[in-house]
């Protein structure tokens, strides 16, 4: 499988990123730090929705049902050398469905996640992957 993005940006205004019928607006200038997302968060976006696209996947493949999954992620920038490190997140999985192994979904999700595989051979990942009961 092979993926293709473009990305452009405007000379102390923004910068977009097209990836088939969407779009993302980021920032490239300190003066739209409030306004845009920037690359860091962008990155992190990737691995929240790599995960939730996971949570997706294995609820078919493990047979349980959820109504919805959020994720919070947080991480620490370094400066020398200039990377992010210390990904945490904490999943939370609104279900009542008693036959959910989260401890199966946890595995599952760090064995197969595309992305969460790549940012984990070059930074640390704690995650945490609660059930909400409904």
């Amino acid at each position: 499988m092979k993926y293709s993005i473009k990305a452009s940006s405007i000379k102390n205004q923004k910068g977009s990123i097209k990836i088939k019928k969407s779009e993302i607006i980021f920032g490239i200038t300190s003066e739209t730090d409030n306004d845009f997302v920037n690359p860091a968060e962008i990155f992190l976006s990737a691995f929240s929705s790599c995960i939730l696209k996971n949570v997706e996947r294995f609820s078919g493949l493990m047979k349980f049902k959820y109504t919805h999954a959020e994720i919070t992620v947080n991480a620490v920038r370094l400066d020398k050398p200039s990377k992010l490190d210390n990904i945490h997140y904490e999943l939370l999985i609104h279900s009542d469905d008693k036959s959910l192994n989260i401890n199966l979904l946890k595995k599952n999700i760090e064995k197969f996640g595309t992305i969460y595989n790549t940012i984990q051979a070059s930074c640390s990942v704690v995650g945490v992957v609660k059930v909400v009961l409904l």
